[in-house]
């Protein structure tokens, strides 16, 4: 069923076109990604398809109620059902005092529990633990409605979606599958476009070498012999005079030919970011990081309890938990060197937190980043390049930019640093996809040590090598990538719903067997029965040990 239809849409910022599309529809059960830089008008694309914006020109027709969540909006109904406040883990009363991901968790109940045929959610990732996006995830599963979804986590986008929608450079381009399909779309179109670009090159680079050719040929013609007869010097020069005119005839038809060349334009290439750490002092001890019985309390609320930890040299460390269990906390009493935290002699700390200004607002965005690097000019101004500061861009100031800007341009003062340990604190917040792709880029390719906290799993799935959970007010390690960490905790704990299902199955063809076994026909085999039924009841007690 069509719930949205929207025709020749354009949608302008003042005299700046934000940008135009010919014709988008939205079907029931769709799950539409949308996906951009920061600035290319995600959040007024959700607006002017939910009609909350009037675009500047064309028709929006929307069929059927909607439900729209956004971080900054209110709930207009503060009540949930008990049902759906089990279900999300949050009161059934909204309140100013709950937390960013339990006010997230507390509007997707009360538009769910409201069923419309179609959901608008703007960020409802942010600001919520890893354990929250995943009870957000199973709980989308269920819903029957089409979602139109904004959101910078791609593993929540591929668990989501069934579509992209990409704003570029004014323009919107739909892709069928998730974000990982559609990133495998991209770098397709993006080879499709290298293999086109240089076949109108070469064809461009052989019709200019006919022409310059044909203009050598014509330029060497012979002239008439001195001693050529009157009427032979005139047969000679009319036969000079129609070959020069057939060649300028040839030339002619291939300079046009080169005109009428399809031009293709050269897709952008990345430029690949490599520090080279080699500037970098060393640390030559095993052990970065170390804490020993470490204590930490609220009032009453107890943080650690006699805590231990260990963070080797070279290693990347994701810590993990969820929202309250202490990872800034943490954080905050290394960089403090707190009573129980060891610090390796030589370290130097690079510290990046959401909270902390380490920029100049009346400086230059080039100028914040380069006075503290150890690096070349290029080299920041590439990796500014890469975060979406290109050309001019690097030369305005930093109180003109928006707070997910700021966050790239602190990102790059710190890396370009001269530091030997990294610490960063949630650095996918407020960052698009494209900028945080070039981060983990970057940090894949750091090979100093690295503590982050991150709730985008993509980041931590690609970057960490060592894991690092907080729980139960202590400390604990593990050696290996979150796939590995995941793997373990799921056979220590598996899931008890898919347990129960797996178990509900086999029980199903358990009974089969045996009323096969009880009453077999003529195509049975007696003894292949057997066999299968000793074969489920083993798998049954699998389950339930």
């Amino acid at each position: 069923m069509l719930l949205i239809d929207a025709v020749n849409i354009k949608k302008y910022f003042s005299d700046r076109l934000i940008f135009e599309f010919e014709n988008l529809k939205v079907y029931s059960n769709e799950r539409i990604g949308v996906v951009g830089a920061n600035g290319e008008g995600k959040t007024t694309l959700l607006n002017v398809l939910s009609k909350k914006d009037e675009a500047d020109e064309g028709v929006v027709k929307l069929y059927g109620n909607l439900e729209y969540i956004t971080q900054l909006k209110k709930p207009e109904k503060k009540t949930i059902s008990p049902e759906m406040a089990s279900r999300f883990s949050v009161n059934e009363t909204y309140l100013d005092t709950m937390s960013g991901g339990e006010k997230t968790r507390f509007k997707l109940a009360l538009a769910l529990e409201k069923n419309p045929p179609l959901i608008f959610a703007d960020e409802p990732t942010s600001n919520v633990d890893i354990e929250g996006i995943e009870l957000l995830q199973r709980m989308l599963d269920d819903y029957k409605g089409a979602l139109i979804i904004i959101s910078h986590d791609r593993a929540f986008l591929d668990n989501v979606c069934t579509k992209i929608i990409e704003i570029h450079n004014g323009k919107i381009k739909e892709y069928n599958g998730n974000y990982s399909q559609y990133k495998s779309q991209k770098k397709l179109e993006t080879e499709r476009q290298e293999f086109e670009y240089q076949k109108y090159i070469d064809e461009k680079k052989r019709l200019e070498g006919v022409v310059k050719d044909i203009s050598r040929k014509s330029k060497t013609m012979r002239k008439t012999p001195k001693r050529m007869g009157n009427s032979e010097a005139r047969l000679h020069k009319m036969g000079n005079q129609s070959a020069k005119a057939s060649l300028e005839k040839i030339a002619k038809s291939t300079r046009a030919r080169i005109e009428h060349l399809e031009a293709k334009e050269k897709p952008q290439n990345e430029t690949h970011i490599k520090l080279d750490v080699g500037r970098v002092q060393n640390i030559y001890s095993k052990v970065i990081i170390e804490g020993r019985d470490i204590n930490k309390n609220f009032e009453e609320k107890v943080i650690f309890n006699n805590a231990d930890f260990q963070i080797l040299n070279s290693s990347k460390v994701a810590l993990l938990g969820p929202n309250g269990s202490g990872k800034s906390t943490l954080i905050n009493m290394i960089i403090n060197m707190e009573s129980g935290i060891h610090v390796a002699k030589g370290a130097k700390i690079g510290y990046f937190s959401q909270e902390m200004s380490i920029l100049d607002t009346d400086k230059t965005i080039l100028e914040n980043v380069i006075c503290s690097s150890i690096y070349d000019e290029t080299l920041a101004r590439t990796l500014l390049s890469r975060l979406l500061f290109k050309g001019e861009d690097v030369y305005k100031k930093v109180n003109v930019l928006s707070g997910g800007e700021r966050v790239k341009v602190s990102f790059a003062k710190i890396l370009l640093e001269d530091i030997n340990l990294l610490i960063l604190d949630e650095p996918s917040n407020y960052m698009d996809i494209m900028s945080l792709e070039v981060i983990e880029d970057a940090l894949r390719e750091y090979d100093k040590t690295l503590l982050f906290t991150s709730h985008d799993r993509s980041l931590i799935g690609k970057v960490a090598d060592h894991i690092m959970k907080i729980e139960d007010n202590k400390i604990k390690m593990f050696e290996g990538t979150y796939k590995e960490y995941l793997e373990r905790e799921n056979r220590k704990n598996p899931d008890k719903e898919d347990i129960k299902m797996k178990k509900a199955v086999l029980e199903n063809r358990l009974s089969d067997i045996i009323g096969r076994l009880s009453i077999p026909s003529n195509k049975d085999n007696i003894k292949e029965l057997d066999k299968e039924y000793n074969e489920v009841i083993r798998e049954i007690k699998n389950l339930e040990i």
